[in-house]
Formats: C-alpha cells, structure tokens, sequence
C-alpha cells in the first residue's frame, strides 16, 4: 500500500488585486497556511509523501518572504516529504528561482525538475513532467511513455496543464492527452492547473487547489488523499478539506410577488461570515422599488463578509407609472424617468437594449430615493 496527498495550485504570494482593504493579505496569508493544513492531513492519514502539481508560486518571481517561508514551512512538518512540480505559473523559464529554490530546499523537499524517474520509495517510481515554460507548446507528459521502471513497481505520473484546449486560437500542442495514464501505464496522474477537482478517469484527476481564489468552480477548496494498494488495484482517492476562506456563488431567483429583500436575507449564510465571500447572482423579474431596496439590502449586510457583491445584470426590472411617482410627480426628473421607462417598454430596441433602459431607471430611483428628506 502506497499512500500519498494530491494537491496543486497553492499560488502563494498571489497578490489579490480585485481587493480591497486587509483582504488581500487575510487571502494570501490563508493560502501559505494550506502548507500547514495539508501536512496535518498527511500525518493523521498515515501519508509521507504530498506531491504538489505545479503552481506553487503564483509567478516566476515570488517575494524573497514567500519562497523561503514556504520552505521553512515545509521543512518544520518533516518527515513530510514533498514533491514541487514546476507548473506554467512557475515555470523553469524562471531560471533564477529555481536555482535558488534549489540552494534552499530542506531535505524533505523534492524539487521535480527533469522529465526522469525518481524513486519514492523501492517499490514507487514517480514521473514528473515540469513546465519548460508558461506555453511550452508540447505535450510535456508524452516522455512517459517511454519511461522504464523496474517491474512491479508503482507508476505515477505528475503534470500541469490542460486537458482540452480554451483557447480561441484552438491550438492543441501543449494539451495533455486525456488518456496519459493508459498510455504510459500509470498507475495514478496527478495533473493540476485546473482550479477545481475534477476526475478525468478512475486513474487521472485534478486535485483542485486547495485554497479557491475565485468565483468560479462552486467547490471548496481541496486535496486528495490517494491509497494504491498494488499494480493491478485501482486508486482509492478521497477528499480532504482545506481551505479556510468559503467562495459562494449564490443564485437569488426572482417571481413576481416576491419580495427581493426577504429572498435575499434568507439566502445568506448564518455563520462564518468573516470568512465568507459570496457572489449574489440576481435573475428573474422585481418590481422597481423591489430592485432597489434589495441593493440596499445587499449594501447593509456587506460588511459582515469578508467579500459580497451583488450581480443583478440578469434581473428584469418590472416599472409602472405610478412607481414614477416615488421619482418625482413634475419636472426634469420625472421626465428623464418618463423617457426611460419609454424606451424600457419600447418593442423598436432589442430586449439587451430594453433592459439597459430598465437598469438606468432602477438607477434614477436608487438617487432619488436616497436624496428624499
């Protein structure tokens, strides 16, 4: 039995940009403590290896701070060992850092720099495929192919990259054949670069990153903890919870009669506020005064997240004359609401251009209601 913890995509020092105030750096401090965190697992599950699939940086540049904190973390949770991966973040193009990381790595800390087989234990053999570069423009996991190990001894293969290609361009000479594993008689791939856990097959996965850094794959953050019991037996892989920031995306739907500001309080978390961004995701259809009470709504209660914003692109704005009233009942104001409702109702715009029209007026309201003595 071989036992060992999957993960990728730690991108320390990433700096958090679309932030403001002391989040960024809560952000960036919660993902050097996933080092802690996933040698707590390796050492209550019995494992003794974390292989770490690329994207240990989030440049090829880190901070002096964030390389050597990263190892002297490594270092302190010895006998963990640990395997880095460059990945397309932190590339070998990034000649400096490695040489550095080199001069630095404890000796628990296993830099996978050559596409050769290194041996985990006598009866475990890992293949690496490091990232030559952000675009290496290959398949850098084709060598395994080839690659001999002595019999009987397990197979694992550890990549960064995709899968499929996303690009426009529809260039495909840097994508990993999906069927790696099979080809090169794997017994485990462990792939990252992909943000969210994902199962190609029973033998190839995306660990996910442990720590999620945006609204996107509705998963927490993650590593797999992966048991091999011999050649012929398939992976026993489980998850393992890593993360200590939640990222939510939350659909709040709409119906007429419905009162915006009751579906949306009802839809917010009760705990862990501090450490919970959401993303509210509006659709459906309100009423004009419905609209705007529920941005105010939103507004009140984003202090208690970490992060919350509300997206109601989406959400039709339903507006009837009298509703113009609480605008203004004369004057330039109510005829600029006039002129808008006009154009929202107007079959000569497109329905994109209507709702644009239903947007600036939910807008003209919101002013107007907060100017009202």
């Amino acid at each position: 039995m071989f036992r060992f913890i999957h993960s990728s995509d730690l991108h320390l020092g990433k700096r958090f940009g679309q932030f403001t105030g002391d989040l960024p750096g809560r952000l960036r401090e919660a993902r050097h403590g996933v080092i802690g965190r996933l040698a707590q697992h390796a050492r209550e599950h019995g494992a003794d290896t974390i292989l770490l699939a690329g994207d240990t940086f989030d440049t090829e540049t880190p901070a002096p701070d964030v390389r050597r904190q990263a190892l002297a973390a490594m270092r302190d949770h010895a006998p963990v060992r640990w395997v880095v991966l460059p990945g397309n973040h932190d590339s070998l193009q990034a000649a400096q850092l490695w040489a550095m990381l080199k001069a630095e790595a404890p000796e628990n800390v296993i830099l996978a720099t050559e596409p050769v087989a290194l041996p985990l234990s006598p009866q475990v053999a890992l293949l690496p495929a490091p990232c030559t570069t952000r675009r290496p423009g290959r398949d850098m996991s084709e060598w395994m192919d080839g690659a001999t190990t002595p019999e009987g001894t397990l197979r694992l293969g550890l990549a960064h990259g995709a899968i499929r290609d996303f690009s426009e361009e529809g260039a495909t000479s840097d994508v990993i054949a999906p069927d790696r594993a099979a080809r090169a008689g794997l017994d485990y791939l462990a792939l990252g670069d992909w943000h969210g856990a994902l199962v190609v097959d029973p033998r190839t996965r995306y660990s996910g990153t442990p720590e999620p850094d945006r609204f996107k794959h509705r998963r927490p953050g993650e590593a797999l903890l992966v048991s091999i019991a011999g050649r012929s037996a398939l992976p026993e892989v489980s998850a393992l919870a890593t993360a200590s920031f939640d990222w939510q995306i939350l659909d709040l739907q709409l119906l007429d009669g419905d009162d915006p500001v009751q579906v949306l309080e009802a839809l917010l978390p009760e705990s862990r506020r501090r450490e919970t961004l959401l993303q509210l995701v509006a659709t459906g259809r309100s009423r004009l005064p419905g609209r705007t009470a529920m941005t105010e709504a939103a507004a009140r209660s984003a202090p208690d997240f970490a992060f919350l914003e509300l997206d109601d692109s989406g959400l039709t704005t339903e507006c009837e004359a009298g509703d113009l009233d609480l605008i203004d009942r004369a004057g330039a104001l109510r005829e600029a609401a006039a002129a808008l409702l006009a154009e929202a109702e107007s079959e000569r715009h497109s329905a994109g251009e209507r709702e644009i029209a239903r947007a600036a007026l939910a807008r003209l309201f919101s002013y107007a209601q907060a100017v009202t003595p």
